[in-house]
C-alpha cells in the first residue's frame, strides 16, 4: 500500500470573529441541503488517463463501458464515480495499483466515425492516486483543524459523487446539468433549457449541497433546413432563393459549422455527422464522380461516372429532392448531403454571445420571483432523486430533501443626507430606495461651458424637440442643485457613420468658442443603443479630448420626463466633481480617522480571445465620507487575475488622497472584486505586499492598517423569506439581510449581505470574504460599514447590490476597454469584451486621471492646449 502523505496545510485567512448581533433577527430559507450522513468509509482516489484524448462526453461513455465490462472482476464489484476528465473515486479499493484497459466504444458521438472502419479503441490507464480518510474533513468542519489538501480532495470527491449520475444522463456544462423539459424558444435558431447547479460546500459543522437553477442556450433540434431559415431571418424556404438582398450563406455556414446531425434517408442504424461547410453550389449543380459497383475485373475496367446530387438521391434512395436550388452540407472530405435531409441532434450548446433580442428573451425566462425559483429548485430535486441514487447509497451518503433554515439579521438603514435646503434633507430610506423629489444634491457643481451633439439629422430629431429637452434638463438640474448659467448651449448635428473623432474635436472647439471657456461637458444624443458609436465617443472624449461626456438616447428627447432628466442630472453632477449624497456624521465610525477606501477589479477579454489584454482598475475614496472617488487603470497580460501594477496605482491614489484631504490615510480598506476562491492565496500574497510597498514608497516607515476583503457576485447562494410579510414587495428578503452562520465557511471570516431591493427576479446577495485584516474588524463593524456604503452609489437613489468602490472599479475596467484605438465593435458586443481584430490601447496620462475622474467616468478635465494638437500616442 502507498504510504499516506502528511497533510499539507493551505493558506490561512482571517479567522471568523464572534457572529454579529446588530439588526433584527429573521429566520429564512436558503438553497442549501444538509448532508445528513457523510460516507464513513475510506474513499479511494484513482487517476484516469484516456488515450487518445477526447472530450468529456466521450470520456464518460468510455468510463461507462469500462465499469460495465469490468465491475464484477477488476473493479472489485464497486460503483466508482468519474469527473469526466482525470479523477475517479471508488468506495472500495481495486486489486491493483495501476492497470491499463482496452475499451472498444461503439457510439455515434466519437469524432468522425467511418462505417468502413471498426469501432474506435481506447486505452484507459487507471492508477491509484491516494486514499481519503474523511476524519480529517470532519475535524475541519468542526473547526478543530485547518483546511488541507486532503480536505479539498475529500470535498472534490463528494462533488463528483453528487454530479456523476446526472452527468451520465443529461447535457452537462460545468457543475450544471440541463434538460429539455420546459424549454422555451429564443429568437433565431435557439432554445433555452433550464438546468440545475449542484456543489458540495463546507459549512459550520457539516457539509451542504448548494443547489440552484440555471439556464443556457441550445441549438433547436430537428430540421436543419428550419434552423437555416431562422438564422437567415426569413419567413420560409422560398425566401432563401431571393437575390435582392442576397442570402448571406457564409454567415449561415459560420453559424452552423460544427453542428452534429443525422440524416433521414438511411434505413440502417442512424449515424451522426458534423457540419464542416456548405457547398458553393446548389444541390442540382453539385457534381461528383461515382465509383462503379461490381466485382472483379469487370468493375475495375468500368469508368467513373459523373453525376449530380439530385440524380444520385433519386437513383439510389428513390428520393426527389424538394429544394435542389439550396446548397448542400459538407460533412467530410467526400461526404456531401442535401440540407433538407439533415436533422440536428438535440443537446448541442450554443457557445457564442446572444444578441440583444435573445438576451431579452433569456432574461424573461430566468427572471423568476423567489417563490417560483424555490419551486424550480424543488423540481430539480425530483429529477436528482438523492434517495434513489445508487452511487450515493454505495458510498453511504444521505442528503436532506428540505432547504436549510438559517438565522439572518436585517441591518438598520443609515441616515442619508442631501443639501440642507432640501425638503427632508436627512432621512432613513425604506426598502432600499428613496425619491429625489424636492431634494438638492449635497454639492452641486456649476456647468458653464457645455454643448449638445446630435448624431442624426434634423429630420430624425428636430431642433425644437432638442431645445425643449434641453430646457427640461436645465430645469431638472437647477431643481436638483446644479448651477447652469449657460442656458443656450450650442447644438450640433453630425453623421453617426462619419469620422467620429473629427466630429468630436469640432464640437469641442465650437463649445469652447461659444462662451470663450474650456468645455466642461459634451452631451451626446444617440440614435440607438449600438455599441460602436458609444464606444468611439467614450474613447475620444476620455483619451483625446479629456472632457466629460454624457450619452442619451434620442427617444428620450421626444417627450422629456422630469424623472429621466433628474437621473441624468445625478450622472452629470458627479462627472463634474460634485457629490450627490452622503451619510450623516458618525454613521460610519471607521471613517472617523483618515481612511482610504479602495476598490479593485480586472476585466478580461471574452473567452477564446488571445489577442486582447486584461484591464486592471483601482479606485479610491477622496474624502472623509467615502462619497468621491478617483480612478486609475492599467493594461496587463491577458487573464492575469492579480493586479500586476497595483503598487504604482496605489501610490497615485495615495497621493491624490493626500492632495484632497491634507493627510495620509491611517487605514486602507480594500474591496477586491472578481476573485474566485482558487485565486485567494495569490491575491493575498501579491496584492497586500504591493500595497505595503506602495506605502513605503510614499514615505519610509509609513504603515497604515490594511484590510483586504474580496467581494464575490458569481455564486449560487440565494435566500428566501419564510413568511410573505418578512419579504419585500417582490418576495425577496429585505435590503440589509446579512447571514454569517450555517451556510458560511467553517472557520474563516466571510458573510453574505443582500443590501439591495431587487427590481426583477430573485435577488443575489454579495459574498464578502476577509483575506487580511490589520484593523481586527468585528462581524458587526464590517457588515454594518459595508451595508452603509451601499447607500452611496452616485448614479441612483437606491442601495446597490455590493459596495460602490468595487462597483466603480468594475465599471472603470469595462469602460477602459473602449479606449483601444482601431477596435471594430459590434452591436452585440458588451463593454467588457471586444469583437474585432487586435488593437492598440491608448495610454492615459496620470495627470488626466486626477481631474474629474474622481467621478469615474471621465479621465481628465479640459486640456490647456488646442485640441487639434493634442492626441495621446500609443
Amino acid at each position: 500500500m502507498m504510504a499516506a502523505a502528511p497533510p499539507t496545510q493551505l493558506t490561512e485567512y482571517v479567522r471568523r470573529p464572534a457572529p454579529g448581533k446588530l439588526g433584527k433577527p429573521v429566520n429564512i430559507h436558503s438553497n442549501f441541503f444538509e448532508v445528513k450522513q457523510l460516507p464513513n468509509i475510506t474513499i479511494h482516489h484513482y487517476d484516469i488517463t484516456v488515450t487518445p484524448d477526447v472530450p468529456s462526453p466521450v470520456n464518460r461513455k468510455i468510463f461507462e463501458q469500462l465499469t460495465t465490462s469490468y465491475r464484477a472482476s477488476d473493479l472489485n464489484g464497486a460503483r466508482p464515480v468519474f469527473d469526466g476528465r482525470k479523477n475517479m473515486f471508488s468506495p472500495r479499493a481495486f486489486p491493483f495499483e495501476s492497470r491499463t484497459f482496452e475499451i472498444v466504444l461503439e457510439s455515434d458521438i466519437t469524432p468522425n466515425p467511418n462505417p468502413a472502419r471498426p469501432p474506435p479503441k481506447f486505452k484507459v490507464k487507471v492508477k491509484k492516486a491516494s486514499t481519503i480518510n474523511l476524519e480529517e474533513l470532519h475535524r475541519f468542519l468542526n473547526g478543530r483543524s485547518a483546511l488541507t489538501n486532503t480536505c479539498l480532495t475529500a470535498i472534490m470527491a463528494l462533488d463528483v459523487l453528487i454530479r456523476h449520475q446526472p452527468a451520465m444522463l443529461y447535457a452537462t456544462v460545468g457543475r450544471s446539468f440541463y434538460t429539455p423539459i420546459g424549454k422555451q424558444t429564443l429568437a433565431g435558431p435557439l432554445d433555452v433549457w433550464r438546468g440545475f447547479y449542484q456543489s458540495a460546500r463546507p459549512a459550520l459543522g457539516k457539509m451542504m449541497i448548494n443547489m440552484d437553477v440555471s439556464a443556457t442556450a441550445f441549438f433547436r433540434s430537428g430540421s436543419l433546413l428550419e434552423l437555416v431559415i431562422k438564422i437567415a431571418n426569413v419567413r420560409s424556404v422560398d425566401d432563401l432563393r431571393r437575390t435582392s438582398p442576397p442570402i448571406n450563406w457564409k454567415k449561415i455556414e459560420k453559424a452552423i459549422k460544427g453542428l452534429r446531425f443525422t440524416v433521414s434517408h438511411r434505413e440502417r442504424a442512424k449515424r451522426s455527422f458534423k457540419v464542416f461547410a456548405l457547398t458553393a453550389t446548389a444541390a442540382k449543380d453539385t457534381k461528383f464522380k461515382l465509383q462503379p459497383r461490381g466485382n472483379g475485373d469487370s468493375a475495375a475496367q468500368e469508368e467513373e461516372v459523373e453525376t449530380d446530387l439530385v440524380t444520385y438521391f433519386k437513383k439510389h434512395y428513390n428520393i426527389n429532392l424538394n429544394f435542389p436550388m439550396l446548397p448542400c452540407v459538407q460533412a467530410g472530405k467526400n461526404i456531401i448531403l442535401p440540407i433538407e435531409l439533415c436533422s440536428v441532434i438535440e443537446g448541442q450548446r450554443y457557445m457564442k454571445k446572444l444578441d440583444e433580442r435573445q438576451t431579452a428573451d433569456m432574461i424573461k425566462f430566468t427572471s423568476q420571483p423567489p417563490h417560483a425559483r424555490a419551486n424550480n429548485i424543488k423540481d430539480g430535486l425530483k429529477i436528482l432523486k438523492y434517495d434513489d441514487n445508487e452511487y450515493l447509497k454505495e458510498f453511504g451518503m444521505e442528503v436532506s430533501n428540505e432547504m436549510v433554515q438559517i438565522k439572518s439579521r436585517v441591518l438598520p438603514a443609515p441616515t442619508v443626507c442631501y443639501h440642507p435646503q432640501s425638503r427632508e434633507a436627512n432621512f432613513v430610506p425604506r426598502d432600499g430606495a428613496w425619491n429625489l423629489m424636492n431634494k438638492k444634491v449635497s454639492q452641486g457643481t456649476t456647468l458653464g461651458s457645455w454643448g449638445v451633439v446630435v448624431f442624426g439629422t434634423e429630420r430624425d430629431c428636430p431642433l425644437p424637440q432638442i431645445n425643449k429637452f434641453v430646457r427640461e434638463l436645465i430645469v431638472s438640474c437647477t431643481d436638483t442643485g446644479m448651477i447652469i448659467p449657460n442656458k443656450s448651449p450650442p447644438i450640433m448635428y453630425n453623421n453617426p457613420h462619419g469620422d467620429i473623432e473629427s466630429h468630436l474635436k469640432n464640437a469641442w472647439i465650437q463649445t469652447g468658442n461659444a462662451v470663450k471657456s474650456q468645455p466642461q461637458l459634451l452631451v451626446f444624443i444617440l440614435p440607438n443603443t449600438g455599441v460602436p458609436l458609444y464606444a468611439e465617443i467614450k474613447r475620444v472624449a476620455d483619451t483625446v479630448l479629456g472632457v466629460s461626456s454624457q450619452c442619451l438616447q434620442m427617444k428620450h428627447t421626444r417627450e422629456p420626463k422630469k424623472q429621466y432628466c433628474s437621473n441624468v442630472c445625478l450622472k452629470m453632477n458627479v462627472k463634474l466633481g460634485g457629490v450627490n449624497q452622503h451619510l450623516a456624521t458618525n454613521m460610519m465610525p471607521f471613517l472617523a480617522k483618515p481612511t482610504l477606501v479602495l476598490g479593485g477589479d480586472v476585466s478580461h477579454p471574452q473567452p477564446g480571445d488571445n489577442t486582447r489584454p486584461s484591464i486592471a482598475s483601482l479606485v479610491g475614496s477622496m474624502d472623509s465620507k467615502a462619497a468621491r472617488y478617483a480612478a486609475t487603470v492599467r493594461v496587463q497580460t491577458a487573464r492575469t487575475e492579480t493586479i500586476a501594477d497595483l503598487g504604482d496605482m496605489a501610490v497615485e491614489l495615495l497621493r491624490t488622497f493626500y492632495q484632497n484631504c491634507g493627510r495620509k490615510p491611517e487605514r486602507i480598506l480594500f474591496y477586491r472584486d472578481g476573485v474566485s476562491e482558487g485565486q485567494f492565496a495569490e491575491v493575498l500574497k501579491t496584492e497586500v505586499a504591493n500595497l505595503k510597498a506602495a506605502c513605503q514608497k510614499l514615505e519610509a516607515g509609513y504603515n497604515p492598517m490594511i484590510t483586504l476583503v474580496v467581494v464575490q457576485k458569481r455564486h449560487h447562494t440565494r435566500f428566501f423569506p419564510m413568511r410573505r410579510e418578512e419579504g419585500d414587495r417582490i418576495g425577496n428578503c429585505m435590503p440589509g439581510t446579512v447571514v454569517d452562520q450555517e451556510v458560511v465557511h467553517p472557520v474563516e471570516f466571510d458573510f453574505y449581505l443582500q443590501s439591495h431591493a431587487g427590481l426583477l427576479g430573485t435577488s443575489r446577495p454579495a459574498h464578502y470574504y476577509v483575506l487580511y485584516d490589520d484593523y481586527k474588524f468585528t462581524s458587526d463593524e464590517l457588515q454594518d460599514l459595508s451595508y452603509k456604503l451601499c447607500h452611496l452609489y452616485a448614479r441612483c437613489t437606491r442601495t446597490v447590490s455590493y459596495v460602490p468602490p468595487a462597483y466603480y472599479a468594475h465599471i472603470v475596467a469595462a469602460r477602459a476597454r473602449f479606449h483601444a484605438r482601431g477596435e471594430r465593435w459590434s452591436d452585440t458586443t458588451s463593454s467588457e469584451s471586444g469583437a474585432g481584430e487586435a488593437s492598440s490601447y491608448l495610454t492615459v496620462k496620470p495627470e488626466l486621471m486626477r481631474g474629474s475622474v474622481h467621478f469615474l467616468f471621465t479621465f481628465g478635465r479640459a486640456i490647456e492646449r488646442n485640441v487639434l494638437d493634442f492626441c495621446l500616442k500609443v
